[in-house]
């Protein structure tokens, strides 16, 4: 029997691509994105597709009652909505903040705690939460998103040893680099808040560098999907799986790399040695 595969986020990148990966593989795909107007190629393709703002506790209870009422049960749940707030930290305003953080970390548990119940009565589930290398090695301008991803980190290590006994798999994905409106969104926010810059004015432009950033050389969202899709229905998934360009070499390189020298370096690449000189 195929497998119920419920995935966030689908309506542009590396939910999208999932979706038909999935799809491709004889899953029974359910796609989920706040416009499902945004997904109209996909119902189109044979894929079931539905409404679901994550952060909205409404829409999460009517998704729960649309699976109840079609005798669905989730066999794994694909965790990759995702917002990117970039700027200064010091200059960010709570209520980006607490939308990056809303979004990211606490949308996501909430999903989780939606599904885990049913998952627990068959004894059966994989749960699959989409993190970031960025989670591994934060760069200067993106402290918030990338404090949001190693907290998605830390809750898949925890989730992975709780649910174990539930027979629940947990797997994290760290993307690299990959082809999405990732950084086209970042940037328009970016754009958005630029007037409020104060202390880093003089290096906005390197702010909203930093937003486009993981499109440099980004891995095709296709090609990602493909690998990950192997990954999740492999017989003996791995815990942490790690796709796409820079995902292995941002990690080694914080590992290796002393403090120092990595501050310095990263200091360089986004002009932050000449905000210094500037004052």
């Amino acid at each position: 029997m195929a497998q119920t595969i419920l995935i966030t986020g689908c309506s542009t990148g590396i939910g999208h691509a999932l979706a038909l990966a999935f799809h491709a593989r004889g899953a029974q795909v359910l796609a989920s994105a706040r416009r499902p107007e945004a997904l109209a190629d996909l119902q189109a393709r044979g894929i079931r597709i539905c409404a679901l703002d994550v952060n909205s506790a409404d829409s999460r209870a009517a998704l729960l009652a649309y699976l109840d009422s079609e005798g669905l049960e989730v066999d794994v749940l694909v965790n990759n909505a995702g917002y990117g707030a970039m700027g200064p930290l010091v200059e960010m305003s709570q209520e980006t903040l607490h939308q990056q953080f809303e979004t990211n970390v606490f949308a996501l548990v909430a999903m989780i705690q939606a599904v885990v119940p049913q998952m627990a009565r068959r004894g059966r589930g994989c749960i699959v939460n989409i993190g970031s290398v960025s989670g591994v090695l934060p760069t200067p301008f993106s402290g918030a998103y990338c404090a949001t991803k190693a907290a998605v980190h830390a809750l898949s290590d925890s989730l992975r040893i709780e649910l174990a006994p539930l027979g629940i798999r947990v797997m994290v994905v760290q993307p690299g680099g990959i082809a999405s409106q990732f950084g086209a969104t970042a940037s328009q926010g970016v754009a958005e808040r630029s007037a409020s810059l104060s202390l880093y004015a003089p290096v906005a432009d390197a702010i909203a560098a930093r937003a486009n950033a993981s499109q440099d050389k980004a891995t095709p969202a296709e090609e990602f999907a493909r690998v990950m899709v192997d990954a999740v229905l492999a017989a003996n998934p791995a815990a942490v799986v790690r796709i796409g360009h820079g995902s292995f070499a941002m990690p080694f390189i914080k590992r290796w790399l002393p403090t120092p020298v990595l501050d310095r370096i990263l200091s360089r690449r986004f002009r932050l040695d000449r905000l210094s000189t500037s004052r």
